[in-house]
């Protein structure tokens, strides 16, 4: 009998520097059955592995995620995979032969957790917990650091549009300002919102304007005009204890900003999204009616496709789909729910015909080991909808599953994250971030049939505890992929496959991946 084997690559130290070494990994599909065998002796894990699906907790709060011990057991299977091969070893990089890891720029001044990308020009943008980072990357092999703001307030959701750069702050600070400490959301003098910036001077960007929002600001999205720049702040989570994001909270603040005087945005609206007559309004009602998945109390992160006045919200235990040919005014064309495979809506992508949306399920709330064995393929998994039907009377259909089949240690924090399309015309194609799954590159032109078509990651970063790192978004803009890892700093890596080298004749002057564009327009 043959074995199937994967071929790719492993970068490896040496005195002289680092080197690229072929390498050979049993098939996934084989070497996985053993990974996660001693999950159930994780306390973390303990609720994944019901018949249920787990109830998923929020992204990581103001401070860092901590990693939580693992059984001697587990530590002794991850240690026992590494050694036979199975899995990579602890901090070593895989590809498939159809990926080259171009370099990687370590954090700097701003320790905290790396968080979402945005782009402009030859300009990349880096959130972290502790501020934001710009890059010149005219040469992506040799990105350079322009300027490091420090102001803290996770998760520094990062987009620009113009000269202006926006961050989310979804803690609970005693003020606005870059020099504010944590302070209960029980106080009322406390604050969370959107902070923005004026980039006109990349080396010195000033910050202009803070705007509170009701819950904070978990992730934002820009609906930019000529003129203005409206925000939909996504947020969730209400408390009756806290002054500032009472429930029910169902629905999206909506901020104005006017170009000429961003020093006036301001709140213009907070559209219901999830109407009802009960005191959680009418979204998924989650446990004990929906077993394992998140009651709905506002949306987690929103796309918008601006071309076709088109927005997909994923919004805890909803996936919606809705027009914004308004942008002030939002309106929910169709809503749906899988109480079966899926937590936590997390994010949603279009493909560029609009006929589809992609929504990921962050099982774990991104701090658990969720690419196992155990939890299979289609749970913790990318959904994949299309959408039939014309104007209003649009609706979402479930197509498939896509799931990344390299199996995780158990050690390892693995979650279906951010990503983007990879711009080929006629071809659904798609990178996305797995934390420590890697970076994985997937064809879904047949809904009904997605797959894998290269990938890259790093082994295990620790082997006696579970902890949270890898890459949180991994985009691609202008002929490279670039990832921001949560624990390791900024990848720039490069595709060479003709199914995507198409994609390297497209170039975006400015690319927010939440504000999806028209690539061939």
């Amino acid at each position: 009998m043959v074995k199937k084997i994967l071929r790719g690559y492993v970068i490896r130290s040496h005195e002289n520097g680092t080197r690229e070494e072929p390498v050979i990994l049993k098939d996934p599909r084989t070497r996985h059955r053993r990974l996660g065998v001693a999950a159930t002796a994780v306390g973390l894990l303990a609720a994944l592995l019901t018949a249920s699906p787990a109830a998923a907790t929020p992204d990581p709060g103001d401070k860092p995620a901590t990693s939580k011990e693992v059984s001697k057991s587990t530590e002794a299977q991850v240690r026992s995979a590494i050694a036979e091969g199975e899995i990579p070893g602890q901090d070593e990089i895989v590809h498939s032969a159809n990926i080259e890891h171009v370099v990687n720029v370590p954090k700097d001044v701003l320790p905290g957790t790396n968080s979402d990308l945005a782009f402009q020009g030859k300009y990349a943008y880096a959130g972290n917990y502790d501020g934001f980072r710009i890059f010149d990357i005219s040469n992506p092999k040799a990105p350079k650091t322009v300027a490091q703001v420090l102001c803290p307030g996770s998760q520094n959701d990062i987009s620009v549009s113009g000269n202006l750069l926006f961050l989310s702050t979804d803690s609970s600070r005693s003020d606005s300002s870059c020099n504010s400490t944590t302070q209960p959301a029980t106080e009322k003098s406390s604050w969370e919102g959107m902070k923005v910036f004026d980039i006109s001077d990349k080396k010195n960007p000033k910050y202009v304007a803070a705007v509170e929002t009701a819950c904070g600001s978990h992730t934002h999205t820009l609906v930019p005009e000529r003129r203005n720049v409206y925000i939909y702040v996504s947020s969730y989570s209400p408390n009756a204890a806290y002054p500032d994001c009472q429930p029910p909270h169902d629905g999206l603040s909506v901020i104005k900003v006017p170009r000429s005087a961003p020093e006036k945005a301001a709140v213009v609206g907070f559209p219901v999204l999830f109407p009802g007559d009960g005191p959680d309004g009418g979204g998924n009602p989650g446990a004990p009616t929906n077993p394992g998945v998140s009651k709905t109390t506002g949306c987690h992160d929103i796309t918008v496709l601006p071309s076709k006045d088109l927005a997909a919200g994923a919004c805890m235990g909803d996936g919606i789909l809705f027009s914004i040919e308004d942008p002030e005014r939002p309106k929910v064309i169709d809503q749906v729910q899988d109480n079966v495979n899926f937590a936590f809506w997390h994010s949603a992508t279009f493909n560029q015909k609009a006929n589809k949306v992609v929504f990921t399920d962050e099982l774990g709330g991104g701090g658990a080991a969720t690419c196992n064995a155990e939890i299979g393929p289609n749970r913790g998994a990318d959904g994949i909808y299309d959408i039939v039907g014309k104007g209003d009377k649009r609706k979402l259909v479930f197509r498939s599953y896509f799931k990344i089949d390299r199996h995780q240690a158990d050690t390892e924090v693995c979650v279906a994250h951010n990503g983007s399309l990879i711009p080929v015309k006629g071809k659904d194609l798609m990178v996305q971030a797995w934390y420590q799954g890697g970076v994985s590159v997937w064809d879904f032109t047949d809904s009904s049939k997605p797959k894998e078509i290269a990938y890259f990651e790093r082994g295990p970063l620790t082997t006696d505890r579970v902890t949270t790192a890898g890459s949180w978004s991994a985009y691609y803009y202008n002929g490279y992929i670039y990832s921001n890892d949560i624990a390791k700093g900024f990848d720039v890596l490069k595709l060479n496959d003709r199914r995507t080298d198409p994609a390297k004749w497209v170039r975006m002057s400015e690319l927010n991946v939440q504000t999806q564009p028209d690539y061939f327009d």
